[in-house]
């Protein structure tokens, strides 16, 4: 929904609302004017390019929303455009605020609508209690729009600190339900974080350098507490892409690690059935031969008691010497395996 809101700053008195631009044009006198629209319509626009010189390359910059911040400097004004962010329900939200900047004017093209009535509210206080600064022009009210938008800023980054935060807890909690798509999200999030505040921060470098004639010195030394929140901001923002890679590597190790553990359980078992039927491949060829009267017929039916009895005792034997063996290969082979890797590190070169 379009709207428009037209604000008078003077020199002295209270900050007074104005019904139109007409008014606004004949307030210019009287201090500096404010003009603020929220999403605002292409004719709503064009009529400030006669009125206030507005170059018409701003006025479309203003009505497309898929831009990098940037500042131009034009002959009557200097145009910003800045982004601010919010974060809801695990989605980071970037919206456009366009501002530019006269001699005797401060236009804001405004596309959060979140954040507009908090700004009013806050240039209100500062016309009334602070009239050595925001009444000294309209660079100084820049100031303070780009700082209110940069203090919006910390919320959303901190939001994304405590995903990410929450991330990790999920990870080293419950790290088979955990979906590393999330990590991936927030990766991407931090990365347009960090595009927006790259060139944030070259705006304000030109702005603290004094390349735009209408922000004057005295303005300039606000600008820069601006900049020092923007570094701050890059800082953090590298901080956690960190964070996320070494989230990432944290939970492909968990996941490694328990599939190792699976593979290992699973090992064990199959060397246990081997091992059992090893043991008894022999003894079931010699029951197959056995339970086919084999030893009756040698030893005649009359002594089945002592040839079968003999038999049995004859398997025992064999599955405890099977036995044997194997668990005699098995040690030989721990102790190989063992001596072969203190060899090993003992070969290892060390350090002098």
């Amino acid at each position: 929904m379009s709207e428009k809101h037209f604000f008078c700053i003077p020199a002295r008195g209270k900050l007074t609302v104005l019904d139109s631009l007409e008014d606004a044009m004949a307030s210019l006198d009287c201090g500096y004017v404010w003009l603020d629209f929220h999403e605002p319509g292409k004719e709503a626009l064009m009529e400030l390019v006669e009125a206030l010189g507005v170059h018409p390359l701003s006025v479309e910059d203003c009505l497309d929303e898929d831009q990098i911040p940037k500042i131009e400097d034009f002959p009557t004004n200097t145009f910003v455009l800045f982004n601010s962010y919010a974060y809801e329900n695990r989605e980071l939200v970037i919206k456009e605020l366009d501002l530019i900047v006269g001699r005797k004017f401060l236009l804001t093209v405004n596309h959060d609508m979140g954040a507009q009535e908090a700004l009013f509210e806050r240039v209100r206080m500062a016309v009334d209690s602070n009239a050595d600064t925001i009444r000294s022009g309209p660079d100084f009210l820049l100031h303070l729009i780009l700082d209110h938008t940069v203090d919006r800023k910390f919320a959303a980054i901190e939001a994304v600190q405590d995903a990410i935060d929450s991330s990790e807890e999920r990870i080293l909690k419950d790290p088979s339900h955990f979906q590393p798509e999330e990590l991936m999200m927030l990766r991407r999030q931090l990365l347009t974080l960090r595009k927006s505040l790259v060139h944030e921060r070259e705006i304000l470098m030109k702005i603290c350098r004094g390349d735009s004639s209408f922000i004057g010195e005295k303005a300039i030394y606000h600008f820069r507490d601006v900049y020092d929140h923007l570094a701050k901001f890059f800082e953090a923002i590298e901080i956690y892409r960190e964070m996320i890679g070494s989230l990432m590597e944290m939970y492909l190790s968990i996941i490694n690690f328990r599939m190792t553990m699976v593979a290992s359980r699973t090992n064990r078992v199959m060397r246990r059935l081997t091992f059992i039927t090893t043991i008894f491949m022999p003894l079931t060829l010699l029951a197959g031969v056995g339970g086919m009267s084999e030893w009756t017929m040698m030893t005649g039916a009359s002594n089945w008691r002592i040839s079968y009895s003999l038999f049995l005792l004859l398997m025992a034997v064999i599955a405890a010497f099977i036995y044997g063996i194997l668990k005699w290969n098995d040690a030989r082979d721990r102790t190989e395996v063992f001596e072969h890797g203190a060899l090993s590190y003992a070969e290892e070169p060390r350090d002098a």
